[in-house]
């Protein structure tokens, strides 16, 4: 099954016409079924879900008016609203097809018809009812993520001088559209912090868009954020619409801004400052207004001076800046981080147990969590599910070993980090994705970094 083509349901009595359609979209799309009686749609609709669906206007011998068809459109709409309908008819008249988009079908299309202009009408209404859908389950998706945000708020109730500071930040910024720009390390939660932003915006009622830029290879880039037309590259088999036209109205956050190499950095600041987006293989140009939030660990300042970032793209970004401390500056939050985390597996995994020993809070605050708050949430959910007791206790928790200092002989930074990622390639024998989680950083920047110093 050809799952990236779509399925198509033609209603139409004449079997002569469903014959030609059929073998017409054949090469096209997945499936073309059809049914004579329009009764049938119903029944249909239950045991199968289509992309598109072609209708015959008149049914019942000696009518023209078309009322049938948009008597069958409105029921279809009512059985699934996101159903992109295409009106096919033998009388053709300037008046029914106006009226047969106002009320909500994609196209109109005469009998006969041109071949190219009934496959591109098909497949243009299955991409509608495609991004429909898309929108929708992002909506679902984003609605159920509100009722995370309210759990992750807890991640920052925190008494540290520093995250009261950020508090304050996020109440005085969170209404306007201004950009931000979060700092710090990787698993101290820039994401859930752009969530909570979102959440007191003004665009909390539109779509959050999260895009992990450094996950997203550099010739794939543009069709990822922007989208693409079908044939616009080798393996364009369909349009796809970006990932930043649904963000439109709302907030997009871009994670680990700081891997993009500088000509797609040139691309996004073309996008931020027009607000429009092209789809790649395409002329048409999509307005779009997004609240920009982007993240990163990496010292944009210094990869400016480096020439690995453009300025330009920094200042447009940077309208406010937030830095969000390391965990291991603020033992104090410790407690209360890890009572929430001991309450959400404790429920998930069904243990019984309740808190944590004054012992095993005060071993916890001692550790420097090199993983910042994703470290502290793997270590307790671990503990939980190893647990045999109500009360965890310290020796309940158990630590990765701190990597050897021994080869560090000097001040000078760059000698440093270059021995600090060798001693960290060794222990775990080049295994990148590990020797990353160990130095905390993302495995481009290993990358980078490993051929810099020339291993």
């Amino acid at each position: 099954m050809k799952k990236s083509l779509p399925n198509i349901l033609v209603v139409e009595d004449n079997k002569d016409v469903i014959v030609a359609i059929r073998l017409l979209l054949r090469t096209s799309c997945n499936s073309v079924d059809s049914i004579t009686n329009p009764n049938q749609i119903y029944s249909t609709l239950e045991k199968q879900t289509y992309d598109a669906i072609i209708l015959d206007m008149n049914f019942v011998a000696g009518l023209n008016t078309g009322n049938e068809g948009f008597f069958w459109m409105n029921e279809i709409l009512k059985i699934d609203s996101d159903l992109s309908v295409v009106f096919l008819t033998a009388y053709a008249e300037l008046e029914k097809a106006v009226l047969a988009i106002q009320e909500g079908a994609i196209d109109y299309i005469e009998k006969p018809w041109e071949d190219d202009k009934l496959v591109t009408s098909v497949l243009r209404a299955a991409e509608i009812t495609k991004s429909k859908r898309e929108i929708k389950s992002l909506k679902k998706i984003n609605k159920n993520l509100r009722s995370e945000i309210e759990t992750d708020q807890n991640i920052y109730q925190s008494t540290s001088p520093a995250m009261l500071e950020i508090f304050s930040m996020v109440e005085k910024v969170a209404k306007t559209d201004a950009n931000i720009l979060i700092l710090g390390e990787n698993g101290i939660g820039k994401e859930v912090l752009a969530r909570q932003i979102h959440k007191h915006s003004n665009r909390n009622d539109s779509l959050f868009v999260s895009i992990d830029l450094g996950t997203i290879s550099e010739s794939l880039f543009e069709s990822e954020l922007f989208g693409h037309e079908k044939g616009a590259f080798t393996d364009a088999k369909e349009s796809k619409q970006g990932k930043l036209e649904p963000a439109s109205g709302g907030t997009l956050f871009l994670d680990e801004i700081g891997n993009l190499n500088l000509e797609t950095q040139k691309k996004l600041l073309t996008t931020i400052q027009n607000k429009k987006i092209t789809p790649v293989g395409s002329s048409k140009q999509i307005d779009i207004d997004v609240r920009l939030i982007t993240a990163t660990n990496t010292n944009l300042y210094d990869a400016v001076e480096n020439k690995q970032f453009r300025e330009d793209l920094l200042y447009r970004i940077n309208t406010v800046t937030i830095e969000i401390p390391p965990l291991r500056t603020r033992p104090d939050d410790i407690k209360g981080l890890s009572e929430y985390f001991l309450k959400i597996y404790a429920n998930k995994y069904q243990k019984s147990v309740s808190g944590i020993s004054e012992k095993g809070i005060e071993y916890l605050q001692k550790y420097n969590w090199p993983g910042n708050i994703r470290e502290l949430e793997h270590a307790i959910e671990k503990a939980v599910i190893l647990s045999e007791t109500e009360i965890l206790r310290d020796i309940d928790f158990s630590f990765r070993k701190p990597l050897s200092t021994k080869n560090f002989e000097t001040l000078d930074l760059e000698n440093n980090e270059k021995a600090l990622i060798k001693t960290a390639l060794e222990k775990h024998k080049n295994n990148y994705t590990e020797t990353a989680n160990e130095l905390g950083i993302t495995r481009r920047t290993l990358y980078n970094k490993i051929k810099k110093y020339g291993f």
